[in-house]
């Protein structure tokens, strides 16, 4: 048995010191790691009986352990994220058809796509609050049955007038996309090691993107009708078949989705087990928010999430305005928007648990975030081909970077909460997301696609140069570094 003891950095409490015991057993290749809080009072760290009873805050099992039930859990986590997210886009996408159908204006119809903002910032706090309370179980079991229940609803609205009954559906679905998008961080440092953790979280994101993309691609490819019996039926097929999955999906939540794993993943994760026991959500709350670094970042990622937001809201109109008589593109080019965004997603968290790069990393995906979208700008107003071609680069690095402002916002910010980092990130996504949107919308329809790239564009710049500035210390690489595993 070899052993280690580490003084960790004080966070919150000046008088109280951390100290870190690792042990590491040769008989069966594993590690303990036990965090013990000692106060002025204490005359010597612990020992002996006393780290046995420390050890008990793991259930009396501190060993660090990787489960192969992780991926299960990821996966699944997956599908019920692509089940919501689908549901963002499946009419915004056809705004022409839900117009026709409803007999409303084309903002109506965006406004089934704008709900999902609109109630993620007043709703941000009490999800990450009931998050930080229940844990992950209950956050998703609530979430995959509003989710369900959501797109149950929508199956009675099929009728032109009502347009209302698809609105109190999708607000439902809307309100539960509160317990999907901060948690891919969450997952991936509950359950994944310490070298996987950046790709854990690029995958949870990967399962939302997912469901954009079908939701880019399916309803185009089935609601092709002209009249508005022949857009109600074929509406039929994509309202009851997203019931229908998400119930599915509810079910198997109820059956299979844990909680957390018996034993600790990592170093850190073991350490942040203890940190935040005694960490209250509203001085969590305060501390990320009073911290430069992470609103400098909150803004940056708000303003480039924002305009992905408002790229894939308003597409439909942009291909319109540039290519008229070609609007059943516009899915295929979301799709591809998606699709390639996804591989960004995962190549970048994977550079980053090799290399722990983060803020270079961060200002790269910016900056070609901002050339493509000045390559998307440019192609809308030549060439339809040159388009998809662009619509490819864009995806990549605007949705690739969706993760990695997860990952660098729980490392600058360690050890406070990753849903509480990831829920300010997120809410700043939406609000911006919500002011882009409806400007957006005014612009394309009123000065075409032109003058809306533009604006973006400009939006985009902003957000660069504030990520160029953003600095901080990977504080949970650091914690990582201080008790790794030794042999």
């Amino acid at each position: 048995m070899t052993e280690r003891m580490e003084v960790l950095p004080k966070f919150n409490d000046e008088d109280t010191t951390l100290v870190s015991y690792s042990s590491f057993n040769s008989d069966d290749d594993s590690v303990a790691c036990v965090i013990y809080k000692m106060h002025p009072s204490d005359s010597s760290p612990p020992c002996g009986n006393d780290l046995t009873v420390d050890m008990k805050s793991f259930g009396g099992k501190p060993t660090i352990k990787l489960y192969n039930k992780r991926f299960f859990i990821l996966i699944l986590f997956c599908l019920y994220s692509a089940s919501n997210a689908f549901q963002w886009l499946q009419y915004s996408i056809i705004t022409r058809k839900i117009a026709t159908f409803y007999q409303i204006d084309d903002l109506s119809v965006n406004l089934t796509s704008l709900i999902y903002m609109f109630v993620f910032v007043p709703g941000m706090i009490p999800a990450s609050w009931l998050l930080n309370r229940f844990g992950l179980r209950v956050t998703v079991l609530i979430g995959s049955f509003g989710t369900f229940l959501g797109a149950l609803v929508k199956c009675a609205s099929l009728a032109p007038d009502k347009f209302w009954v698809t609105m109190v559906g999708q607000t439902l679905v809307a309100i539960c996309n509160l317990f999907v998008l901060s948690l891919p961080p969450r997952i991936a440092a509950v359950w994944f090691g310490e070298r996987e953790v950046s790709t854990a979280t690029s995958i949870g994101v990967f399962g939302n993107q997912l469901g954009v993309c079908f939701g880019f691609f399916l309803p185009p490819l089935i609601v092709t009708a002209v009249t508005a019996q022949g857009i109600a039926y074929e509406l039929t097929f994509v309202v009851y078949g997203t019931a229908a999955f998400t119930g599915l999906l509810f079910i198997a939540v109820l059956v299979f989705f844990e909680d957390k794993p018996e034993k600790p993943p990592s170093n850190s994760a073991a350490q942040a087990t203890i940190l935040q026991e005694d960490v209250n959500f509203m001085d969590s709350l305060r501390i990320l928010i009073t911290d430069l670094n992470m609103v400098m970042l909150t803004i940056s990622y708000g303003i480039n999430v924002g305009v992905f937001y408002a790229i894939s809201t308003v597409l439909d109109q942009m291909i319109a305005s540039a290519f008229p008589g070609y609007e059943a593109v516009a899915g295929n080019i979301g799709a591809i928007i998606t699709v390639v965004g996804t591989v960004g997603s995962m190549v970048s968290g994977y550079i980053l648990d090799k290399t722990h790069r983060y803020q270079e990393t961060i200002q790269a995906l910016y900056l070609f975030s901002f050339l493509g979208l000045i390559g998307f700008t440019l192609a809308l107003t030549f060439n339809l081909s040159m388009v998809y071609i662009v619509s490819a680069f864009l995806g990549f690095f605007m949705t690739g970077y969706l993760p990695i402002g997860f990952e660098y916002a729980a490392e600058i910010t360690y050890p406070q909460p990753e849903g509480n980092s990831a829920g300010i990130l997120n809410a700043s996504a939406q609000f911006f997301g919500i002011i882009l949107i409806f400007i957006s919308t005014l612009v394309v329809d009123r000065f075409g696609h032109l003058p809306c790239n533009l604006m973006l564009c400009s939006t985009l710049l902003v957000g660069l140069i504030l990520a160029a500035f953003t600095r901080g210390s990977l504080k949970r690489r650091e914690a990582t570094m201080k008790t790794k595993e030794f042999s």
